[in-house]
């Protein structure tokens, strides 16, 4: 079951237009290591702040149903 989300997950990400770098990949040919370095790098990049953003966000959800619980 787990595989099955893993694995949409990667597909997502990689029909994803946030996957697309700002950084000028087309300079090297498509499939150059070069090529897929700088296509990871900036996949990876994206991944973090989405993580990061995400974390983010359920803490601020958190403490804003905790806060509103206590008020009762």
């Amino acid at each position: 079951m787990i595989k099955i989300i893993l694995i949409t997950f990667v597909f997502i990400l990689s029909i994803s237009n946030n996957l697309y770098s700002k950084e000028n990949c087309s300079d090297f040919k498509k499939f150059s290591l070069d090529y897929m370095k700088c296509k990871a790098s900036s996949a990876k990049s994206k991944a973090v702040t989405a993580g990061k953003d995400f974390i983010k966000d359920t803490k601020e959800f958190q403490n804003k149903e905790w806060s509103d619980e206590k008020k009762k």
